[in-house]
């Protein structure tokens, strides 16, 4: 393939494709680069697996270290099993992709996309799934691309395309969006409560954006784009897909419109297999051998057709709803005694219990990115065990399925969660799916809610998801909430958002045909929040709010703030003194670098404890106020005295009694407890302390003369403290040295 370079200007920085100078025996190979960022897409098509009923498409996208310039951890130094951002991108790239391959494809495919490097400015995901988009494009596979990916964000009211991170971080509406040249086809993303109408805006901007981008990948098509390899789909031969018809059409309507799971499944086996027995006798064994595989995919496009005939032409749904009506909810909070906060959350056959967890932020998730490390202090991971849908499988751990739905719940949440000064707790929640016919990622969505507010989390709004569903047929169109397994299946878009009563926060869509209109799009958003909002107003009939405090069983966090240089008293010398606090009280202590110190534990005493410890070391004295201190260092001159842990001050000799003290060792010693008086503080820290002040005045003149000059020694000024160091513990005289003594 001949080298070609082309370019469009997005930005004011440039977005350039490349091929025909790396990979070359790739099928297909894109490099491309927005600024500094560049990632390596292949395409590579093998030959048919035999014996398969699926289409074997792999995609992967894998962040190299050396991208940004660092060197794997771990023992092994290499990059080892993909992370979650790293598989939510795969599936970014894989799900506008696959529907566009031919229908019956069984070739083994695979995309790969490699970020070989990083800017940390530019985002690579949307770059691999338009690098993906025009390998493909290039290549010799069956495909009916392009398409780009673009993410959209609203900064300060304005729509921009290929964000950077620091904008990103600044959007209240965050979409990847997939588009082909007339329609979009995926969209994943999240929003602080926006607009459906300002949804919809970023939709479209989305698509006008794609344009330039699309043209340039048409542009390279046409100059060294290789000739697609021929295929054709095996096809049941038409009197054999015409007695197909014949025999399921009736069958499969009756057992399409049992409402119950299992047994319109049962039906559906049960019509299977007899057609199997019919067509066996009619075609003979051998013959129906050769068109075994063909006859069971006919018949599961005769479900297809029958069921969306039906929709579209009665304008009613297999369990008898009509297209807005919600199937029965139940819930139910703090089921389980000892979890900080649960839920069950039951929609027609969808069930999920949904648990919330408190933990410190030693429990939060660290996260070594290209961009550098990062903490989560909030989780939401999503398990769909097989029982849910009445199979056996492997228990091994979470799928691509898994990780993108409780990654699509956790961006529902995230944005409603308190900011972190006002509940500095981790929080994670865990949705097990119990059982599933429609939209279990929704029913973690709501249970997550409610389980957040069973814990006591004061959540800044509760939040619903529904999934919607599209079915058109290009002159009548059906949009249904509340979608089945099965209208997911055999539907044209599954739609799932999430939201408050206020706006939206977390959108997901697929679409299988092309052209929705900005109309539908608009029909369908509005229809969602009425179903939004009727799923939110069951739910608050369980649990209103929030309860007004955390599990007994969560751990208690107090924050407590000290000045930053004091972080090192709490600390002590090689953290001896925190784990001292920690093994005297059992308590979690967690400090930051602005002096905040978060105090956690069950035991609302022990944090007590821990923060009247705290409280101590890091006290600072005040003028006028009584210590009972602890002698350190005996001088001619006076002694000092600990009046606080690790604050110093200087009781003169003068200070010490009302009668002339001629040695210090007279009155006091080393170790000795005395209560003594601060009379001030100077500019530096240093701290003039009294004792006389504190004892009964002798009576007659000498009383007087002794009130006389404690009067004068008051009128001296006073300062900041000063903590403990070389300095404070040095000399500190307030008036020129003793003489020697005989």
């Amino acid at each position: 393939m001949a080298f070609v370079r082309e370019s469009v200007t997005i930005n004011s920085k440039a977005l350039t494709l490349e091929t025909g100078r790396l990979a070359k025996q790739a099928h297909g190979s894109i490099l491309i680069t927005y600024g500094e960022s560049v990632v390596l897409v292949t395409a590579v098509c093998g030959d048919e697996r035999p014996g398969i009923d699926f289409f074997p498409l792999t995609c992967d996208y894998i962040e190299k270290t050396f991208a940004a310039g660092k060197i794997p951890g771990g023992f092994f130094k290499r990059e080892g099993r993909q992370r979650d951002e790293e598989i939510l991108t795969s599936r970014l790239i894989d799900r506008p992709c696959r529907p566009l391959f031919p229908d019956g494809f069984r070739n083994d495919t695979q995309v790969i996309a490699t970020v070989l490097s990083s800017d940390k400015v530019n985002p690579t995901d949307v770059l691999a799934m338009t690098a993906a988009s025009a390998a493909l494009h290039l290549s010799d596979i069956p495909w009916s691309g392009p398409i780009v990916g673009i993410r959209v964000a609203r900064v300060e009211g304005e729509f921009v395309a290929f964000p950077t991170f620091e904008q990103h971080a600044l959007s209240d509406i965050d979409l990847v969006v997939a588009a082909s040249k007339d329609a979009i086809v995926m969209v994943e993303g999240g929003a602080a409560e926006a607009l459906e109408a300002d949804v919809i805006d970023a939709l479209m901007f989305a698509h006008a954006q794609a344009q330039p981008v699309l043209e340039l990948i048409e542009k390279m098509r046409g100059a060294v784009g290789k000739p697609k390899r021929t295929f054709e789909a095996k096809k049941l031969p038409p009197e054999v897909a015409k007695r197909v018809s014949e025999m399921c059409d009736g069958k499969l309507l009756e057992s399409s419109l049992i409402k119950e799971k299992k047994r319109r499944y049962d039906g559906y086996k049960a019509a299977k297999d007899e057609l199997a027995q019919a067509l066996t006798k009619e075609l003979g064994l051998e013959r129906f051998a050769l068109v075994e595989k063909l006859v069971k995919e006919e018949f599961e496009e005769r479900k297809y057709h029958v069921v969306r005939d039906y929709v579209l032409g009665q304008n009613r749904r297999i369990d008898g709803r009509d297209m807005k009506t919600i199937r029965p909810i139940m819930t139910e909070v703090g089921l389980l005694p000892r979890v900080h906060g649960s839920a069950l959350f039951q929609r027609g056959e969808t069930q999920a219990i949904v648990t919330t967890t408190l933990g410190t932020s030693s429990d939060e998730q660290k996260i070594d990115a290209l961009t550098g490390e990062k903490y989560k202090r909030f989780m939401l991971h999503y398990n769909f065990p097989p029982f849910s849908t009445g199979e056996t499988k492997p228990m091994r751990g979470p799928g691509r399925r898994e990780i993108g739905h409780g990654a699509l719940a956790e961006r529902a949440l995230a944005r409603m969660l308190p900011e972190q000064e006002k509940f500095p707790y981790t929080v994670r929640v865990v949705s097990e799916t119990l059982e599933s016919n429609g939209s279990s990622s929704m029913a973690a969505v709501c249970g997550g809610t409610q389980s957040l507010m069973d814990a006591g989390v004061p959540i800044k709004a509760p939040v619903a998801g529904i999934a919607m569903g599209l079915i058109s047929d290009g002159q009548r169109t059906a949009i249904l909430s509340d979608i089945l397994g099965d209208e997911d299946h055999l539907g044209d878009m599954d739609f799932k958002i999430c939201g408050t009563s206020r706006g939206v926060t977390a959108i997901q869509m697929d679409i299988k045909i092309a052209g929705l209109s900005r109309d539908i799009l608009a029909r369908a958003l509005e229809q969602a929040r009425e179903g939004r909002l009727f799923i939110l107003d069951k739910m608050l009939s369980t649990l209103a709010a929030a309860r007004p405090d955390i599990s007994k069983w969560a751990p208690r966090i107090t924050s407590i703030k000290v000045k930053p240089d004091q972080v090192r008293i709490v600390i002590g010398p090689g953290g001896k003194t925190i784990k001292g606090i920690i093994d005297q009280t059992g308590v979690a202590i967690d400090i930051e670098d602005d002096g905040t110190i978060n105090v956690a534990s069950a035991d609302s005493e022990a944090v007590k404890k821990a923060l009247e410890i705290i409280k101590g070391l890091t006290q600072e004295p005040e003028v006028g106020a009584v210590y009972k201190g602890t002698v350190s260092r005996v001088t001619d001159f006076g002694a000092f005295v600990e009046v606080l842990p690790g604050t110093d001050g200087l009781l003169h000799i003068s200070e010490m009694a009302h009668t002339r003290v001629e040695r210090v060792e007279d009155v006091l010693k080393e170790g000795d407890s005395v209560e003594v008086k601060v009379l001030s503080i100077d500019r530096e820290g240093k701290i003039r302390l009294s004792r006389r002040e504190l004892l009964p005045l002798p009576e007659g003149e000498e009383g007087e003369r002794a009130k006389e000059r404690m009067l004068a020694s008051r009128e001296q000024g006073s300062g900041p403290p000063r903590r403990g160091g070389p300095d404070s513990r040095g000399p500190r005289r307030d008036g020129p040295p003793r003489g020697p003594r005989r």
